[in-house]
């Protein structure tokens, strides 16, 4: 069985794991206050050309969304997601559960607009009992979304100017970030997305680390006693050390050329995931989402998806009709060719 459901099934890079071996009788202070996590730091404070941040390390998506979101807002406010966004639909009502509500909008393809965002925030504050209503106080995205679609600069700019002029907290989850920066479709650089949002994240779990997600803050109010919710969420591991080396590992020799295996790797997964995907359009396979990025997503015949999935795990994604199903593949760091060349000769022989 080849399994392309997700990009998190296999452990990490074997230069994760040589790193943690190799330093792993070091004695070093705990919580992330490391010599290891604060060179990670400076690595990712000069990739994102941005004075005035902090980065943080965090084991996972759901904790690192789910801190800096009950860290932003206040006990009467929500943050505005798009219906199919991974806070939303993903998270088993992480956030619900710290005690604030998901404002959920509708979207095809993934993504919110400024127009969608300003149309939320006056709808609260138009309304004559906006003091029983749940009032806006941030805005989610991710970038690539759930649907593998990307934000533009223009987009991301739209989007920041109105949370700028509507008072909204910006948050960007790059759980795939890497998969995003490095698809062609993408015109943002990492110094684009550091400018134009108040805290974003930077996906390891998904790209190659064991585990670990680096947050980064410019907001001087979520800078501000962050450490703290950390440790209230539960996220301030004890051996911090370990997302720190492991940030490193990928990183390390970083010069913002996009040379280090963290960006290459990455890349290497869009450019076989296009590959995946000219297969099946040739064979005339509909696209449930347009993507541009690691994860694809088909309607196939039943018979095909029947056939197929007998040597290849995919995520099914529900039956768009009768005689069809929807299904995502998902290519990652370490996804191999040969695996890539399989496929492509079992969608031929269809």
């Amino acid at each position: 069985m080849i399994r392309l459901e997700c990009d998190y099934a296999e452990g990490a890079h074997e230069r994760v794991l040589r790193r943690l071996f190799e330093t792993n009788l070091e004695q070093t202070p705990g919580y992330g206050e490391d010599l290891y996590c604060a060179r990670a730091r400076e690595y990712i404070q000069q990739l994102c050309q941005r004075e005035g941040i902090d980065v943080h390390f965090l084991v996972g998506g759901t904790q690192t969304n789910t801190t800096v979101i009950a860290a932003a807002l206040r006990p009467h406010q929500g943050v505005i997601a798009a219906t199919s966004g991974h806070i939303n639909v993903h998270e088993t009502g992480a956030i619900e559960a710290t005690g604030h509500k998901v404002l959920a909008v509708p979207s095809a393809d993934g993504k919110l607009t400024g127009r969608e965002v300003r149309r939320v925030y006056e709808s609260h504050w138009q309304d004559a009992t906006r003091e029983h209503m749940v009032q806006p106080g941030m805005v989610y995205l991710s970038q690539p979304t759930e649907n593998g679609t990307l934000y533009s600069l223009a987009e991301l700019t739209d989007l920041w100017e109105t949370c700028q002029d509507c008072g909204l907290f910006l948050f960007v989850d790059g759980a795939r970030l890497g998969y995003g920066l490095m698809s062609e479709a993408c015109d943002m650089t990492l110094p684009d997305l550091a400018r134009r949002c108040d805290g974003f994240s930077i996906g390891g779990t998904k790209q190659g680390l064991l585990f670990g997600e680096a947050l980064v803050l410019s907001h001087p109010a979520l800078r501000r006693d962050f450490r703290y919710h950390i440790k209230q969420h539960g996220g301030m591991l004890a051996k911090g050390r370990l997302l720190g080396e492991q940030f490193l590992a990928l990183l390390d020799g970083e010069d913002g050329s996009g040379n280090s295996l963290y960006f290459t790797m990455a890349k290497k997964a869009d450019e076989q995931a296009l590959r995946i995907r000219a297969a099946f359009e040739e064979k005339g396979c509909g696209l449930l989402h347009d993507s541009q990025t690691n994860q694809q997503f088909f309607v196939l015949p039943d018979a095909w998806y029947e056939k197929l999935a007998e040597g290849y795990a995919m995520t099914h994604m529900g039956k768009p009709d009768k005689h069809h199903t929807a299904v995502r593949v998902c290519t990652s760091w370490a996804t191999k060719d040969e695996a890539v060349e399989q496929l492509i000769a079992d969608v031929n022989g269809l």
